[in-house]
């Protein structure tokens, strides 16, 4: 701004002729179309002064400067060093009088003397118009509110007059636009609400490449939206995201304190409010102010800009979401607990003491209107009444600077929550609570999380971190069957995650016809020693199963023979170096070579060695069954077919047997059975490897140890 530019400086008393002077005003430095300068220029040519801010005039250079008609070629400057508060409060009064745009109080000057005519251009940069104490760029455009014209300063420096257009209503009272909830009160007062969940432009000024935007998405409900965010937006730049909790964003996270931070071009600065933001439209200050649910725009000279705040009926032109998803309408049943009666009487304080001093200025009815549509549909809970509440105290306090206070607990989750979660209140806590489109695909179908993926023989459970908090669940107090299969919860998605296999976490595997099983558990961890719990019982059970199995990749069982307690696995290869594992897709050919693994876990090698007694297929899932061919007997390879070969039987805790796919003959093609009884065999004072030695093999005296024998089954579809 021209005039205060005049005199709000500080600099050391000077006097002189010189043509040229340089000064140093780092002690109070100036900001002149939103740049600091710290050093003026002072130039003398004949007929003009100037003043300029980077660098002496020079009619080839593009510096900053404002031009004076010189009388006396002559500049007096002075420093006013005087402590008396009340000589700044006369100078304050005396600046704001003549200047009605000035809303700081002066803390130090610099006074010079020239005399000002009615309207001066300078040719190259600056175009002055002694109008509503503003100067105005070659190229830009400013308005007056007094009268709403639009004053121009071309680029050749001709300054001329039009009427105002987007904005021909505003006020010197209505600088100010809204958006609370779903509603946008704009700069003419008028009111709109938004239905969808797109990205909008609030405020745009193509002179400058400027767009202010604004996000809507869902909370508790489908068919309510709520502004969730807002973005500064910049043709050159770093965009700038004021988020939920009193976030920013400048490509990455930023983090703010008292003190004002620039970035872009914009002063950021945070309290306990909220976020504001201070930038320059054209020479005009803009701020911008949002504490999560209430943005709020105020323009000191309204520019002409585009987008829901020069107009809120203009949503079709100012959505800028390009997936069409985002306007999907939802239309939830209606919520039986919220009274219409209490909702108007709620409302319509504002236009009661202590806000009725107020209502003179910033008309309440748009905020009242706002306040009853949304609370007609939405619950009153998250602080949703209060915010209508702030809104309006905010407006008056930017237009009027009357504080009213409205204290009330705010939701603040900083930035604990995901992008499918928004800050709420849960049973009297404060936290991230399910946006009700994301937590719908779940509570529709009375699920906590995802269905169960099952891959081979694992299996992996999801479940939805909000869902849990919501349902008063702790995931730190839920585990599997087995208490030590524990949940891994994702930091940023806030999904707990539970995996395991079919020989983990207590997982119960079972065989029913060409299918199988394996099932778990996820359940409350319930332990002995608390008197008390707070936790609802939980268990979600979930099973896996392989439909038309061609070949199952393992079983596990667990034994007990004696003291012995110990798993024993089966497992299928299609390689000798068994490295690639058959799964249930597998496609395997009549005639290929496959490997079986006989594993076990939990005996002693030093103490005891697994003998595979025998191994047989059948036609049917019962060992007993006929037809039944077998592969191993006595611990041998069946001498017939010369295909099958048995490796370290015996000799410790596993073994291995290979044999080439076959099929029963005569049959349709259907399931083959393969199993295997297994014995504990204790090696002192003896061998426990069967001899096998052609046709002469004969088997040995094996210590086996007491107790049933192991029966282990496998299933493959020809």
């Amino acid at each position: 701004m021209l005039l205060p530019l005049l005199f709000l400086f500080a600099a050391a008393g000077l006097t002189g002729k010189s043509p040229k002077m340089k000064v140093n005003t780092s002690s109070c430095p100036i900001t002149y179309y939103g740049q600091v300068y710290t050093t003026v220029y002072i130039n003398f040519t004949g007929e003009h002064m100037f003043v300029c801010f980077n660098g002496y005039y020079n009619p080839e250079s593009n510096g900053d400067c404002i031009k004076t008609p010189n009388t006396e070629n002559i500049t007096i400057f002075e420093l006013n060093d005087d402590n008396d508060p009340s000589y700044w409060t006369y100078l304050t009064t005396l600046i704001k009088s003549s200047v009605n745009t000035t809303t700081n109080n002066v803390t130090c000057s610099m006074n010079f003397f020239y005399s000002v005519t009615q309207s001066v251009c300078l040719n190259w940069w600056i175009c002055l118009l002694h109008f509503s104490g503003f100067g105005v760029k070659p190229g830009t455009t400013r308005q007056s509110l007094d009268n709403c014209t639009s004053l121009i300063c071309s680029n050749t420096s001709v300054s001329s007059t039009s009427r105002c257009d987007s904005l021909s209503n505003v006020t010197a009272t209505n600088r100010l636009c809204t958006v609370t909830g779903p509603t946008v009160i704009d700069f003419r007062g008028q009111m709109n609400s938004v239905s969808d969940r797109c990205e909008y432009t609030l405020l745009q000024d193509q002179s400058t490449g400027f767009t202010l935007k604004a996000n809507f998405l869902e909370r508790r409900r489908r068919d309510v939206s709520f502004v969730d965010s807002v973005t500064l937006a910049f043709s050159q730049g770093a965009d700038i995201q004021l988020l939920q909790g009193h976030r920013v964003l400048v490509s990455s996270p930023v983090t703010l304190s008292g003190s004002v931070q620039t970035f872009n071009g914009v002063c950021l600065s945070k309290d306990q409010t909220g976020v504001t933001a201070n930038i320059s439209l054209n020479g005009s200050p803009v701020s911008v102010f949002f504490d999560g649910t209430t943005a709020q725009i105020y323009i000191d000279v309204p520019v002409n800009v585009k987008g829901l705040c020069a107009d809120s009926s203009s949503s079709s032109s100012s959505r800028l979401s390009s997936d069409s998803s985002c306007q999907q309408q939802y239309e939830d049943p209606a919520d039986d607990t919220i009274n219409i009666t209490a909702v108007i009487e709620q409302c319509d304080v504002l236009s009661a003491a202590p806000f009725s001093s107020c209502n003179a200025v910033v008309d309440p009815e748009p905020y009242i209107i706002a306040c009853r549509n949304t609370l007609n549909k939405y619950p009153a809970v998250d602080g949703l009444r209060c915010q209508f509440l702030k809104a309006y105290a905010k407006a008056c306090q930017k237009i009027t600077h009357l504080f009213f206070s409205t204290d009330h607990p705010e939701p603040i989750c900083q930035d604990k929550c995901s992008d499918h979660e928004f800050c709420g209140d849960i049973h009297g806590n404060t936290d991230c609570r399910c946006r009700a489109i994301y937590a719908s695909q779940y509570t529709e179908q009375n699920r906590l999380g995802g269905p169960t993926v099952c891959k081979d023989n694992t299996a992996s459970l999801t479940l939805v971190g909000c869902l849990l908090k919501e349902n008063g669940i702790d995931y730190n107090h839920l585990h599997l069957n087995d208490k030590t299969c524990t949940g891994v919860m994702d930091p940023e998605s806030h999904i707990l995650k539970f995996n395991f296999s079919s020989d983990s976490c207590g997982t119960e595997v079972m065989i029913n016809n060409s299918q199988v099983i394996f099932t778990n558990a996820v359940v409350t961890r319930n332990s002995s020693s608390d008197l008390i719990t707070r936790q609802d019982k939980v268990f979600i059970e979930f099973s896996c199963s392989h439909p038309d199995v061609k070949l199952m990749i393992w079983i596990m069982i667990v034994l007990q023979s004696g003291e012995w307690h110990y798993s024993l696995t089966m497992k299928a290869y299609s390689d000798a170096a068994q490295t690639q594992l058959l799964g249930p897709n597998s496609d395997v050919r009549l005639n290929q070579k496959i490997w079986i693994v006989l594993e076990t876990n939990g005996l002693d090698e030093e103490v005891v060695s697994v003998v595979t007694d025998s191994c047989w297929a059948t036609s049917g899932n019962s060992p007993s069954s006929s037809p039944r061919y077998d592969l191993i007997t006595d611990g041998c390879a069946n001498a017939e077919d010369g295909t099958v070969q048995v490796m370290g039987n015996g000799q410790g805790t596993s073994n291995s047997f290979s044999f080439n796919m076959f099929e029963f003959s005569g049959k349709e093609p259907s399931e083959v059975y393969l199993h295997c009884q297994l014995q504990l065999c204790v090696k002192k004072n003896g061998s426990c490897v069967p001899s096998c030695s052609g046709s002469a093999r004969r088997r040995r005296s094996l210590r086996y140890r007491r107790g049933a024998p192991a029966l282990i089954s496998m299933v493959w579809t020809p």
